[in-house]
């Protein structure tokens, strides 16, 4: 029977989401990847009983991870039956919805009825009662957005999920739905998005500025790119790689010669400061103190204890950020 780590607490760094009361650990885990049908049940409970004893408290998922949609949470609710939920108090754990989830009209976007159904079957999926956070996971160009925002405030209303998020929203829309979520007193606390020194689209949308200017927190998923802030790719792509094992998410053409040039600049960078690639990477996005917290997805625990290497990064100075601005900048989206 798994026990927590007595000592879980004395490392990890926790920083407030926003202006809310929620702190979140610096790290968190995603479940994005390596948690589906087709991953190994035993190493999936290594590395959250990993994050755990190292004080990641947050745990997020959404409907489809997987593959197959839905089977991330059906093993992570197993993990928590047979052995986290004991410490069900002491953990974040956040879902969404808003991608594809079901055939037919109504298991899509940000319709009441698609976001109510969602998380029912996540919670029981999970064997949870409550989550602490629950996402609208894109933009709907379609369903009212005044929808969207009382269907997430009607479900805390229910008790079925303490705070909101949204995720993949630009600066304008986050503004119109805090605008409403604060006419409707609910408690909408955080953004989900893609940042990364190869991703800046939150700063070109005007998500970050705004979420400063409207206290609310930011968590950033695929901080390291999908792995290319790391040094896998160093030396081109890997037999064993995600790119040539699965290629979903990230596509040989996408890794050109000059960008791996890029990479190996970046991590001279790293080794000069004394770091990995990826503690950098996951520091460059946690550096101005905007950001709540990083998303880190891993295939292994030895992944996890390695990026939570970046609670001891020194901060940049002026002349390395703009020595990774001139590395990376012309390959960001």
């Amino acid at each position: 029977m798994y026990q927590a780590d007595e000592k879980r607490y004395e490392t990890m760094q926790y920083n407030r989401c926003g202006k809310s009361g929620l702190l979140l650990p610096k790290v968190s885990l995603g479940l994005w990847h390596n948690f589906g049908s087709n991953g190994d049940y035993d190493n999936m409970k290594a590395m959250c009983f990993t994050a755990f004893d190292y004080g990641i408290t947050h745990f997020d998922l959404a409907n489809n991870y997987g593959p197959e949609p839905g089977s991330a949470e059906i093993n992570f609710g197993r993990i928590l039956k047979e052995d986290l939920g004991v410490y069900r108090d002491e953990m974040l754990i956040s879902t969404k919805a808003g991608f594809d989830m079901w055939d037919g009209p109504y298991g899509n976007w940000g319709s009441k009825k698609y976001l109510t159904a969602s998380l029912d079957q996540s919670l029981k999926r999970m064997g949870l009662e409550y989550v602490d956070i629950f996402y609208h996971h894109r933009m709907d160009p379609e369903t009212p957005l005044e929808e969207t925002m009382e269907t997430l405030a009607q479900i805390v209303r229910s008790g079925k999920a303490l705070y909101v998020g949204i995720s993949n929203y630009d600066g304008v829309h986050m503004e119109k739905a805090a605008t409403i979520l604060k006419e409707l007193h609910c408690p909408f606390i955080i953004n989900q998005n893609r940042y990364s020194i190869f991703d800046r689209t939150i700063e070109k949308n005007g998500l970050k500025e705004a979420a400063v200017e409207s206290g609310k927190g930011i968590i950033a998923f695929s901080p390291l790119a999908q792995g290319t802030l790391t040094n896998r790719y160093l030396n081109g792509i890997p037999s064993d790689s995600r790119i040539a094992t699965d290629g979903r998410f990230l596509k040989a053409s996408q890794l050109t010669e000059e960008k791996i040039t890029s990479i190996r600049g970046l991590n001279e960078i790293a080794k000069e400061r004394g770091e990995s690639l990826a503690q950098m990477a996951l520091n460059w996005v946690l550096k101005d103190g905007i950001v709540t917290s990083v998303l880190v997805g891993a295939s292994k625990p030895e992944q996890i204890l390695d990026n939570l290497k970046v609670l001891e990064s020194a901060p940049f100075t002026d002349e390395e950020l703009k020595k990774i601005d001139a590395l990376s900048l012309v390959h960001a989206k």
